[in-house]
């Protein structure tokens, strides 16, 4: 018998696809934000800092027990590993700009329209708790 083992793409994927919750929205971008960070962080052009910075936020998807962890609060536990991701994206597009972001952007529709609405409803809900996933992560 052999072991198929998922890509943790898939995983997410799997774990957001039946949400249907006041979230959904944005929530359901969490997977394809995961899979930007990791194409972005293959790029030669991407520097030391971001790549750290990068590599922050894609740990941050698999910590078990994070600030909103996923194993008590299901699918609303992504919304600070969102945060995250989308904090980290905003500093590569400072850096890039959205056509360099877009060349690895798999998912649907505007990235740069995604990437805000993603930071924003993110924001709303986790209201206080920006510094301490900023903190937990080593970003500020």
């Amino acid at each position: 018998m052999e072991n198929e083992f998922k890509d943790f793409y898939d995983v997410l994927s799997d774990n957001l696809e039946s949400y249907q919750g006041e979230y959904a929205s944005f929530i359901d971008h969490g997977p394809h934000l995961f899979k930007l960070l990791t194409e972005v962080l293959n790029d030669e052009k991407v520097n030391q800092n971001l790549r750290l910075e990068i590599s922050a936020a894609i740990a941050y998807y698999v910590v078990p027990m994070d600030v909103i962890p996923e194993q008590v609060y299901g699918p609303y536990g992504y919304i600070d590993d969102i945060f995250i991701t989308v904090y980290v994206i905003k500093k590569i597009e400072e850096a890039f700009g959205y056509e360099f972001l877009e060349k690895h952007w798999e998912g649907t529709g505007n990235l740069e329209k995604v990437v805000n609405e993603c930071y924003e409803r993110s924001l709303e809900v986790l209201e206080d708790k920006k510094e301490q996933i900023l903190s937990y992560v080593g970003l500020i």
